[in-house]
């Protein structure tokens, strides 16, 4: 689904071909070299170095998990952590050290640390929100809310597709996702190996979880076809061309929300969609090539969504932790 008309500008010193390789993992993170090479145009050896140069200076990389919030398991909340002036750079850190974190930004507006975090249940969410980041040095007030539903995660912005995912295509027509699968503790150890190395071979996989090829084939192919599972490439969106990064939270009336929802998922540049508690009813995040885009993009998509009755929108001025990795982050 490309973002904001046409192909993803290069960026962050990738050229065509960097982009080819990135264009035929991102729909397949699994594809043999033999397949991106084919796409590509070049020799698989090429395409392995590419590959290579890109995750050994971190640009890019691969992400294996199962979805929390799809299974229904644990609470995921989302934090404004207010700092005291100086003190907004150390408590991001500390926040993207933590293990129960998934991602850790800071931007414009006030001296706050936004997070993502996702824990056991609600008396867990209190020993972290009260005291572990309550206690922190420079922590001077925090907010929480809930996430109630999660309708869009990163997994399904598409900057290279022009067609919608799967569950973008729900959000977009307002059904509901399938029941989640079930899964074992087989499933969960073979999510765990990907999680370490996402284009495992089949055959190792077994080798690893002591079981036949063929059932590591099934029990793989099983979970790839349900939203449960994100197996995918990950990148910073500026590595692919879009260095913009927006934090919305808009206030729509109940009566409303289905229809914002809609709207807002038949929007490409968005890559992040949540449903919380609290007066801004929904959270979502979004990639752009520049700040005339953001413009455009709040202009014209906020503008015309009834029942809003109030908008925050900030620029996310650097990011420490995003989908479970941290971010190189040096000091300001």
């Amino acid at each position: 689904m490309a973002t904001e008309s046409g192909t993803p500008a290069e960026g962050s010193g990738l050229d065509a071909l960097d982009h080819a390789v990135l264009r035929a993992l991102h729909r397949d993170p699994r594809a043999p070299f033999a397949a991106v090479a084919a796409a590509a145009g070049v020799h698989e050896r090429t395409v392995a170095r590419r590959l290579d140069r890109m995750t050994a200076g971190g640009d890019v990389g691969f992400t294996a998990a199962l979805i929390p919030e799809y299974l229904g398991e644990g609470v995921t909340a989302e934090l404004a952590v207010r700092c005291a002036p100086g003190r907004v750079h150390e408590t991001a850190l500390a926040l993207a050290r933590r293990p129960e974190t998934r991602s850790v930004e800071v931007a414009t507006g006030a001296l706050e640390v936004f997070v993502e975090l996702n824990v056991p249940d609600h008396e867990t969410l209190l020993t972290v929100v009260d005291s572990v980041v309550g206690r922190m040095d420079g922590v001077v007030d925090l907010h929480s809310s809930v996430v109630l539903r999660l309708l869009l995660t990163a997994s399904d912005w598409a900057p290279y597709d022009e067609e919608p995912t799967d569950v973008r295509r729900h959000a977009m027509e307002g059904r509901p996702l399938p029941e989640p699968l079930a899964v074992d503790e087989l499933d969960r150890r073979l999510v765990a190996l990907l999680h370490r190395d996402a284009r495992m071979s089949t055959t190792r996989l077994a080798r690893e979880l002591r079981v036949g090829e063929t059932t590591a084939r099934r029990r793989l192919a099983r979970l790839m076809t349900s939203h449960i599972l994100h197996l995918r490439l990950h990148a910073d969106p500026a590595v692919l061309g879009y260095p913009v990064e927006a934090r919305f939270r808009l206030a729509v009336g109940h009566d409303r929300l289905d229809g914002a929802i809609r709207a807002l998922a038949r929007e490409a540049a968005v890559r992040h969609l949540v449903v919380t508690t609290g007066t801004t009813t929904l959270l979502g995040y979004s990639s752009h090539r520049s700040a005339r885009d953001l413009h455009a993009f709040t202009s014209r998509v906020f503008g015309r969504l009834d029942g809003v009755t109030s908008t925050d929108v900030a620029l996310l001025m650097r990011t420490y932790k995003r989908a479970g990795f941290a971010e190189r982050a040096p000091a300001p």
